[in-house]
């Protein structure tokens, strides 16, 4: 399921709603793994056996910790928003109590991970070079476009350098 997260040192903090069923169960104690992948590119071979993708991949291994104390689960939250979009924290109204009890948090201490990418050309048989068909890597990047207005947004307020020029 898709989740924001973002990392304070050697700590993954995870972040969903205090009512989602994935959080509560990762709360009770027991072994989980995160996994965080960016496909790069569709790798197309001449037999459909050999297609692939590259991609970057980790994978993070251990016991998640449910965040109680507030202070910690407000830098969570800081930690999330920065890794999301730098910069933003500071124009933002941060957290009140109520958002931060409907809000749960667990942290996960990285202690155990594995990385794993793959890049380059197809890797065909070699009676399936000869074949007449294309062969090749079609590249896939997420780009930023331009931002958007909210139909709401009061009048005079410009988009903030970070907002108008983010890119990863």
């Amino acid at each position: 399921i898709p989740t924001a997260y973002g990392r304070k040192g050697d700590t993954l903090y995870v972040h969903g709603s205090a009512a989602s069923r994935m959080m509560r169960e990762m709360s009770k104690g027991i072994e989980v793994c995160v996994t965080v992948t960016l496909v790069d590119g569709l790798v197309l071979a001449r037999s459909a056996f050999h297609h692939s993708m590259n991609y970057r991949s980790v994978v993070i291994f251990g016991t998640a910790e449910i965040v109680t104390d507030e202070a910690e689960k407000n830098e969570a939250l800081f930690a999330f928003t920065e890794h999301l979009i730098p910069n933003r924290w500071d124009d933002v109204r941060e957290p009140n109590s109520k958002e931060l009890k409907s809000t749960a948090v667990l942290k996960l201490e990285i202690n155990e991970a594995s990385a794993k990418l793959r890049t380059g050309d197809p890797i065909d048989d070699d009676e399936d070079y000869g074949l007449d068909c294309w062969a090749g890597v079609i590249p896939l990047k997420i780009k930023a476009e331009k931002p958007i207005d909210d139909s709401l947004l009061k009048d005079g307020i410009e988009v903030p350098d970070y907002a108008l020029n983010y890119e990863r």
